[in-house]
Formats: structure tokens, sequence, C-alpha cells
């Protein structure tokens, strides 16, 4: 239901606590309390059978006698009361409440069911059960367990564990640091993060927003609202129970290597979320997003009065992968009569610096443009309190900021205080104890901005670099479905790889020791040597029974080692079917670096892309990153850059580069095999050899299980599971208007220049009655919204000219954007002003709600100012139902039921 009556849960006038006594320590009392002390102006109602009055509040029996309903119910009851609480808050008109009460079960018998059912019949919103409730200190609302009540802020922090959130909340307190809400979910029953970030993306008093959670159950629904979060502000996740073990043990090394905890990290990076992996990171980033705005660039400079804990910066910022800024000799040259030693950056001022040293490094470091941030560094001595610095830093940033020069200063004063940390709060310049937790702080802001270049990406369906046979592939699996197994056969997994261009070395499939010898014999022959595998639907790692043996260069050889992987099997396992041997020449590739690719199923998020380091010991290296499909080849590349292999792929010594460019298209074939088969579940290629001349698959498995869905069920022409919904290229037209012809596809995160030219061939007054006021400024911020979709819960379709492709000129778009719940969506349109009339507007609008229909959206609407007659014959042509908005006389509500 997403941010359904969000409004009256966040700002209420009237609040029911239920299970309010006046025993002092009481969960109802202390909700109470809470209230009180945070300010709370509107009414408080205590509920309770057996009281009059609760502190010196008025006290009712029952939320049905209270004379007029309240907006939010605080609950503080047994479980087994909860559902009959919250019935009877749906029945008497409530809007939202907070279950605070424990151990409510899971299932639709327990009470959490029987509860989130009630509310649903009603529309009334939950958060809980398990929650510590939630405050907006802005508004004077504290209805939470917190220690107290926090301070006014900008940072929205949404929490599952009441916990974590506390600590937060606190550690906020006793820094300075404010928030414009807290709320703790406990278990989610109807409110969970999504909503949250749905709410919080769009609220002007919310700068940045900060998570803690431990698990997602709708990873498409997390997705969709965190990528549309973090394009519009910074998000911060910290996910507890990062090593939480896979609820099933899996089968394949891919499907060992994409533990939970990895697949969730994959997917935070996807989003463009910033993860973090502990409290002490989490409150470094609380600290600097509660002074500090994400800037551009990544070159850092170190300014301390000592060279050695200057070091430790640099040493720190090394060692996660920052960049050091590199001072112009003409900074060099104003830093001289201040600067002690030689070296540039870090910046050491030295032991016997006073005040005004710090002045004379800032003011030339703010103003010059060698350097994107500064880290300025104090250690107390008897030449110069922190006190007297802190004060100067802030002076000199100040000045600065005066000036139109707003860089960022990350402060660092061992020793701080309470006077030290409100001058530096005051100034607001994120303050920390420690040079690492500067430093980090800094690459909080780097690393954000820095996510925004994965969160843009959004791949086609179906990469142009190849195109697999994919009837073919779909036959291999269905066929091998059809016959009951949950393997594929060596030879099946040859063909489908083949299938999708993947080479593989030959295989031939012989069904005792005597057939393999036979096989064997014209490899032999033509002076090579073989390799012989054994093949049983029991034994997923063959090496674990012997079952792999290298180089065999007779028949005798081949008879033996088969003979002998027999009677190791029937030692080992004696369950363990074997079906035969497969057969294979033995390739010499000897500048080849052993890699693994292949998909594993997580059950939260669907497919994931897996690649590392390979071999026998790929469990024990773990040298892997995960990505989530679907992937192209940048996305694809920097997947193989966040692993250790990667510097093994390079040149060195007489050894040279292994081909980049054909990893990663193997990577982008395995995550559109991915789309294509669902039925695929897990796909493991171990060794895959690569070296200059490509990749080779040595060796692959594939286990395979019935779609999760029918193909005819799907929405859209994608994986069922997938999480991140593929560009739909399936969309793309060519439709005759008039006497034009017009090419029209869905927009792409790169057409931002194109739409930046459109603009300034469409007049004004259109762009205005389409904007509902008049835009000047065409910013990358502003362009990002219109170009920068998920095509899930917003599509927009741009209609371009019959040229060639790269001279295309757009005529005009029409963008859908869902609610949450996907059954409405709003609709807006912009035609350039010179072709106005032409039919182009209806064209777009019809392709819309064929989008709509397709989608499974049920209503169709948009708000029209009244004085655009064209668009709003447009709207009535197509049989659009016009209302007038009574808040707003301007404007007409266009509604379309699209139906099935």
């Amino acid at each position: 239901m997403s941010t359904y009556r969000f409004e009256a849960l966040l700002a209420p006038r009237r609040i029911a606590v239920v299970g309010a006594g006046d025993r002092p320590g009481s969960v109802g009392r202390a909700i109470i309390d809470g209230l009180r002390a945070g300010g709370f102006t509107g009414d408080i109602v205590p509920v309770h059978p057996r009281e009059t009055s609760v502190d010196g509040l008025a006290c009712s029996p029952r939320l049905a006698d209270i004379p007029q309903a309240p907006d939010l119910v605080m609950i503080a009851t047994p479980p087994a009361a909860v559902p009959g609480i919250v019935e009877e808050a749906g029945q008497i008109g409530a809007a939202a409440a907070v279950i605070l009460s424990a151990h409510l079960g899971v299932g639709e018998a327990a009470p959490a069911g029987a509860a989130h059912a009630a509310a649903r019949r009603h529309g009334l919103r939950l958060i809980g059960p398990d929650s510590v409730g939630l405050s907006v200190p802005a508004r004077g609302l504290n209805a939470s367990l917190l220690a107290r009540p926090p301070k006014p802020g900008d940072l929205a922090l949404i929490s599952q564990s009441g916990t974590v959130a506390s600590a937060i909340a606190e550690w906020g307190w006793r820094h300075g640091v404010g928030f414009s809400a807290v709320m703790t979910l406990g278990r989610s029953a109807d409110i969970d993060i999504a909503d949250c970030l749905d709410h919080f993306a769009e609220d002007f008093h919310t700068r940045a927003i900060i998570l803690s959670l431990h698990h997602i159950t709708d990873a498409r629904k997390f997705l969709t609202a965190a990528r549309a979060a973090a394009r519009a502000k910074p998000v911060v996740v910290l996910r507890t129970g990062r090593h939480d073990a896979p609820g099933r043990r899996p089968e394949t090394h891919t499907g060992a290597l994409a533990r939970p905890g990895a697949v969730y990290e994959a997917a935070f990076r996807r989003a463009g979320l910033l993860a973090v992996d502990g409290l002490d990171a989490m409150f470094s980033a609380v600290e600097t997003l509660g002074r500090q705005r994400p800037f551009p660039g990544n070159r850092l400079m170190i300014v301390s009065n000592g060279r050695g804990i200057g070091a430790l910066a640099a040493d720190r910022l090394a060692d996660l992968g920052g960049t050091l800024a590199e001072p112009a000799p003409a900074t060099q040259d104003c830093l001289a009569p201040v600067r002690h030693g030689r070296q540039a950056n870090p910046l050491d001022l030295g032991i016997d610096a006073v005040p005004g040293d710090y002045v004379g490094a800032l003011e030339p470091l703010l103003a010059g443009r060698d350097s994107d941030a500064i880290v300025s560094i104090h250690v107390p001595t008897a030449r110069a309190g922190s006190r007297e610095v802190a004060e100067t830093v802030a002076g000199a940033v100040a000045k600065a900021r005066s000036a139109g020069r707003r860089k960022p200063v990350f402060a660092v004063s061992i020793g701080e205080d309470e006077a030290i940390r409100a001058i530096y709060a005051d100034a607001k310049i994120p303050l920390f104890a420690t040079d690492a937790d500067a430093v980090e702080g800094f690459l909080h802001l780097v690393r954000y901005r820095e996510a925004q270049n994965d969160l843009m990406r959004t791949p086609d369906a179906l990469p142009r670099e190849f195109t697999p046979d994919v009837a073919a592939a779909r036959r291999i699996v269905d066929e091998a479905l059809a016959e009951g197994r949950t393997w594929l056969d060596p030879y099946a997994v040859t063909e489908l790889l083949t299938a999708y261009r993947i080479v593989s070395v030959p295989v031939t499939l012989a069904p005792d020791p005597d057939g393999a010898a036979a096989a064997a014999w014209p490899l032999i022959a033509g002076g090579g040597t073989v390799v012989l595998k054994l093949v049983s639907p029991d034994v997923v790692h063959k090496s674990e029974v012997g079952g792999v043996r290298l180089g065999l260069t007779s028949e005798a050889d081949v008879r033996e080692a088969a003979h002998a992987m027999i009677a190791r099997v029937r030692e080992l396992r004696p369950d363990a079917r074997v079906a035969g041997f497969a057969v294979q020449p033995m390739l010499r590739r000897p500048q080849g670096r052993e890699l693994i690719a292949g998909l594993a199923e997580d059950p939260v998020f669907g497919p994931v892309v897996v690649f590392g380091r390979g071999g026998t010991a790929v469990e024990v290296i773990d040298d892997r990153a995960l990505a989530l499909p679907p992937l192209d080849l940048a996305l694809a590349s920097e997947l193989i850059g966040r692993t250790r292999v990667a510097r093994r792929l390079e040149a060195y010594r007489d050894v040279p580069a292994a081909d980049l460019p054909a990893i990663a298209l193997l990577l982008v074939k395995l995550a559109q095999l991915a789309a294509d088969l669902p039925a695929v579940r897990e796909l493991d290629i171990n060794p895959l050899l690569a070296d200059a001349d490509g990749a080779v698959a040595l060796d692959a498995r594939v286990r395979i299980a019935p779609e999760p869905s029918p193909p005819e069920r799907r929405r859209g022409n994608w994986h069922p599971r997938f999480a991140i919904r593929p560009y739909p290229s399936d969309w793309e037209r060519r439709i005759e208007v008039g006497e034009r012809c017009v090419h029209v596809r869905p927009v792409r995160p790169d057409d931002e220049d194109m739409f930046r030219a459109f603009f300034a061939q469409v007049d004004p007054e259109d762009v205005r009655l389409r904007f509902f006021a008049p835009v000047r400024d065409f910013s990358h911020a502003f362009l990002a919204r219109l170009t920068q979709l998920d095509y899930s819960r917003a599509i927009a379709f741009v209609a371009l000219d019959d040229a060639a492709e790269e001279d295309r000129r757009m005529l005009g778009a029409v963008r859908l954007h869902a609610n949450a719940n996907h059954d409405t969506g709003e609709f807006a349109i912009l035609v350039r002003s010179d072709i106005k009339g032409t039919g182009l507007g209806a064209a777009l609008m019809r392709m819309m709600i064929d989008w709509a229909r397709a989608e499974g959206i049920a209503v169709v609407e948009g708000s029209v100012l009244a004085e655009n007659r064209p668009m709003r014959a447009v709207c009535r042509h197509l049989g659009f139902v016009e209302k007038a908005v009574p808040d707003d006389p301007s404007l007409v509500k266009a509604t379309l039921s699209v139906g099935g």
C-alpha cells in the first residue's frame, strides 16, 4: 500500500495508547511519557479496561468509547489481544497503528497474520509487531521507547531493529545530529522499508535516509523504491546478520559463493545505496551526511600538525582505494610559509603549529581547484589548544563559503570535547575522533556519487553484441525437465553453452569403460591427450570422488581410469548412480588463468551472476564478486574489477593480458541466459580458462527446475524472478503519423542530451503547460528524473524522426508513473511545438495506454491545466473523463479506466 495514510501516521492529531496502565515502567506508560517529553500538542488518550486515569489523563476502557477516532493507535498488550484491537481500530476509522507487542508468531493463523488481515479489511496501516515506535521531532511527536526524544534534523532513520535505531538515535543526540523522522518497523507486517523509502524520497524535510535492515521479503518492490530514493538523495544502509547461513545447502560452487550477505551487497550496490558494515561506520556516515552534502570529485587533501598523524590518514585513504590530491605548483608556493618538510600532501604544519598556520593552509586550499575535499587534523599541543584551532578552522571555512567556495572540510580533533563538537556542529563541518574515521566519512560521499553511475544503468533486455539461439536452448532444458532430470548431462550442457555462443571443450558421452576408451581413441591417435570425467546425476562435484582424470594418453589408461572411478564411487558414494563417462580433448593453454563464472539463485533477489577465481579450491579462496542481472559490458567489466583475480588478468612479465572484453561478454551472455531460461536455477563454469586468445569453459554443470510461473502469466517479456527489470526493447515501435514515419521506443538513461536539445526546440509556453510553471534551467538533476527509469513503476516513450540512428531528433515523449500498488498510473506528455496537431500526441498516448493495460494498471489519470485545450481535446478523444480539481480550479483531472 506504500505511502497511503502516511500523513496521519507521521502527523497525528490524536493518539490512543492501548495497554497504558498507571504503573511506571510499563510499555504503555513509557509511550505516554515519551509523547510528553517530545512536546506532542495533540490529544493523548490512554486505553485500559481497569483504569480511570493514567498520569492525569482520562482513560477510556475501549477504543470504541473514544468520542473522536484517533489518527494513530499505539498497541502495548499481550499478543493474543492484538488482532481484536486492530479490528476495533479499523472499525472506528483510525488511520494507523503501531504494534509494540512482540512474539506475535508467523503465518495467517498467528496473531500477526490475523492483525494484518484485520488492518487490510479497513485500510488501517500497521507498523510492527515488535516495534519500538516512531518519532517526528519537528512535529513534537515521540511515540517511541527511545531513551530520549531525537533532535530535529534532516536525516530520516528507518530501522527494522529497535535496538539499532535506539543506538543511532542516542549517538545523534549526543553529537548534535538531528532527524526528520525515526521509524522502527519491527517485523513489518504491513509498512515495510520500501514504503518508507517511497515517502522519505519525496519528503522535502529529509535530505538523506539512513536504513538498518535484516531482511527483505519483496526484492522487486524494495529495489524499485530504493533506486527511486537513491536518485533523489543519499541512502545509507546497514544490514544486520550479514553472515547468516543460507537457507538451503548450495549444490554448485557458484551457489556456495553467492551467500545471502554477498547478494544483499550486490543489490545495494545496484540500487545506488551506500552500504556500511557496522555501527562505527554508520555513525561516521551519519556524522558526514548530517553536516555535508554530496560533492563532485574524489581527490583528498590532508592537513595536519604532524607528519605521523597525516601519514596515517594517507595510509587509510590508500587502504580504502581513495585518491590523494596532488597540489599544483602554484598551490605549493602558497603553502610554503606554513609547510614543514618537503611533502605536499599530506601537508605537515609542524607540531608547533598555531591557529594562524591552519588559516595559512586552508585559505589557498579552499580556493584551489587541485583538490576536491580537505581533512583538517589537529592533535592538541602546548602551542595550540583544540578549541582555538576549531574556531580558526570554522572561521576559515565560513569565509570561503561566503565567497562562494563550498569545498568540503572534514575535521579531526584528537581528544574532542563538547565545546569543540558544538563549534564544528554550528559550522556544519563533520567532526571525527580519528583520522581513519574522517577518511571513511569522506569516502562515504565519494562512494555514494560513484554508486549513482551503476544506478543509472538499465541494460537492454537482449544485449546487442550477440544473438543466442534461445529456441534451441529452451528445447534442451524442456526435454531434460520432461525426463524428470534436475541436472543437464555434460553433452546437454555443451549444447546449451553453444546456443549462447559460449566457447567450451567438445564432449563425447560413453556408457562404460570400453565405450570411453573407444571415444578417446580418435583424439589419442591424432597425437592428443584426453580428459575423462565421471557422469553421475548424484555427484555434483566430481573431484570429491576422484571423478576427473587429466592427461590420459592411451586407451588402456582411459579404461583403467574409468574402472578406478567406478570403484571409488562405490566406496565413497554407494548410493550414487553412474550414468557413464565424458571424454574431452585435453586443452593446453599454459598462460590461461582459472576463473569461475556462473549463475546462482537467491531466495530473495532471484538470479545472481557470479564471477571470481576458479579451480578446486574456489570456495576456500573465496575471491568472488556478484551482480544482479541484467548486465551490459560496462557492468560486467566493473564486476570483474571488484575481484582480486582481476589483477592476474592484466599483463605481467612475459604473460600477455587476458581478453577482458571476452570475459565481460561471457558474463553478459550468462545474464541473458538467466533472463531467457527461468528453469535454469544454477550454472557453474569452473574452471573458465582465460588468456589473450579468449575464454573457454573447461567444465560446467547446470541445475534445472520447472519455471516458478507459467510464461503466459509473466508481466512483460522478462524473468519472473528478476529483481531489476531490463530495458524493454520489445516495446520499440515504428508507427505512421500522418505522412511521417516515427520511431517510438522506451527512454534510456543516455537520452539526457537528446532531451536537452528537445527542450531547446519547444516553445516555453508549451513547457509551462506541461510542467505547470515556467522552466528555465534544464539541469542534470531535472533531466535525470525524466530519463532514469526503472521500467516497472515508471515508463516513458520517446518519439524520434526517421533519420539515421545517430542523427535522429526527438519529436515528443509520454510518461506514465504507477503508484506503489501498481493499479493507478499518472501520465504526462509533451510534443515538439512545430509538429503539434499531427496526431503524434494521440499516438504516444495510445502507446502509453497499451503499456498500462499490459502491466495490469487499471486506471490512467493526469492533471491538465484547464487552459490547455488541445491536450484536453486529445484526452476526450481517447475516452478520458474530466473532473474538476476542488483545491485548484486551474486544473482538471483526466481519468481513463483501462480495464483488461
